[in-house]
């Protein structure tokens, strides 16, 4: 059976998010990403052409390790400044009906507790339509400014993240049953007492004794995105993740990571095929490829290689101001991101990098793909590109904002349909039915959020 072809939007609250200096295109409005306008207008179009999702990306902290200063990054916008991503989602869910939301939130900085409660208060408010990516940061700027003198070490970052999803599932899952709430007007009674339960929790990293303060929401658990691809973080994706969103610039960079976390997924007894896998894909479309090539190279003479390199240092930790341009690019291992280093280092043996390639390919859409052509040329490599990496779906950049979504959306949306490659309505229910299938609203055993439930009896996945 052929796969069909999911897409995610790729966004941040943010000025040109991973296309540096496109933010001084005059078809470009994400100088606007401060206003609500620019992103109910987003989140229509998004709709329009049937994405499965926004992903929402987010740091927290300053690229300052480029020249060791934030200069550069707030010279171009690099990411900075950047709001807060899941204020945005209230006001797209009152705009659609279908839309779902991947949303970054970092849990080293966010206490379990009230973050919890905000998660499920927009399950509640977007009638099950939210998600939550799960990372623990790569910044020590965001260290700094939660009062630490760094980030914690990257392994055991997902140490405490472990720990984290144990006390969250704990209260998403098992504080309320599903009957709790009774709403009963006659009697007075809003909510039986003896279905609402303490969760108590005392750990390594985390202690709570307290009931969780939403009411259960049509998911409970948010439907879970992980975006880590190191070997402890695909360990954590295995366990925990729905959807594995991973970026890099080749099939050959993708493929084996994308069968890396299904067979530690299957290892530890959970379907791999049930693990959505979501690479970053650019695309820059034309009606014919002259006029595609032409938009491209309009799109080019605004990159900002500064900007690009701003971005690139705080992903991988190392200065690239103080590299060469034509110096080829080397393999460190430090506590900030280790895929993106392993982008343009060992992850593709075949190719070597230049400080200045970097720059070029970092300019749009980030480090993965980028495809400039016609609908039928798009479509063509985007199915070649599922067949070579066994993805799932793409998470998709832009240039320009919300115009390039407004292409896919009208003119690489109906030539994938054509082809019988994607949805020509959605399907009813929450997020996770609408992935999943119906009948899917809450997790299913092996998940381990599903031993938290009351009464459950469920060996969970180690």
């Amino acid at each position: 059976m052929t796969k069909e072809i999911r897409l995610n939007a790729f966004a941040m609250n943010c000025v040109a998010h991973q296309s540096p200096g496109l933010w001084t295109h005059p078809r470009d409005r994400t100088i606007e990403y401060n206003r609500l306008p620019y992103w109910i207008d987003l989140a229509t179009t998004l709709e329009r052409g049937r994405f499965d999702g926004l992903f929402l990306a987010d740091v927290l902290g300053v690229y300052d390790v480029y020249g060791n200063s934030p200069d550069a990054a707030l010279r171009n916008a690099t990411q900075t400044p950047a709001n807060e991503p899941l204020l945005l989602i209230s006001a797209m869910a009152a705009v659609t009906k279908h839309l779902g939301f991947g949303v970054t939130s970092n849990l080293s900085f966010e206490p379990p507790y009230p973050f919890a409660r905000r998660m499920s208060t927009l399950d509640h408010l977007t009638e099950g339509r939210i998600g939550w990516n799960v990372v623990t940061g790569y910044l020590d700027s965001a260290a700094r400014g939660a009062g630490k003198d760094k980030q914690t070490a990257h392994d055991d970052r997902y140490d405490v993240a472990d720990e984290y999803m144990e006390v969250v599932y704990k209260l998403w899952e098992g504080s309320w049953e599903d009957d709790a709430v009774l709403r009963d007007r006659a009697r007075g009674i809003f909510a039986d007492p003896a279905k609402v339960h303490r969760v108590t929790h005392e750990g390594a990293n985390y202690k709570l004794n307290a009931i969780h303060l939403s009411e259960p929401s049509p998911q409970r658990t948010p439907v879970l995105y992980q975006a880590g691809t190191s070997p402890r973080g695909r360990q954590f994706a295995a366990k925990h993740a729905e959807c594995v969103f991973m970026s890099g610039p080749s099939a050959k960079v993708i493929a084996p990571r994308v069968a890396a976390i299904r067979e530690q997924a299957a290892k530890i007894g959970r379907n791999p095929a049930e693990i959505l896998m979501f690479s970053m894909f650019t695309v820059i479309l034309g009606e014919t490829e002259a006029k595609a090539r032409a938009k491209y190279d309009d799109y080019r003479a605004h990159i900002s290689p500064e900007g690009a390199l701003t971005l690139m240092s705080g992903w991988t930790g190392v200065d690239f101001s103080a590299l060469a341009l034509d110096q080829q690019v080397q393999h460190v291992q430090n506590d900030a991101g280790r895929s993106a280093m392993d982008n343009v280092t060992r992850a593709d043996p075949s190719r070597v990098w230049t400080v200045r390639e970097v720059a070029e390919h970092v300019g749009i859409g980030g480090i993965g793909p980028v495809i400039v052509g016609t609908p039928d040329h798009v479509a063509d490599e985007i199915e070649a590109w599922f067949e070579a990496t066994d993805v799932d779906g793409l998470n998709m950049p832009f240039a320009v904002s919300p115009g390039d979504f407004a292409d896919i959306a009208d003119m690489l949306v109906p030539e994938l349909v054509r082809r019988g490659r994607y949805k020509t309505a959605y399907a009813e229910g929450t997020l996770r039915e609408k992935l999943f299938g119906q009948s899917r609203a809450r997790l299913s055993a092996p998940h381990p959020a599903v031993q938290y439930r009351p009464g459950a009896t469920v060996k969970a996945a180690e």
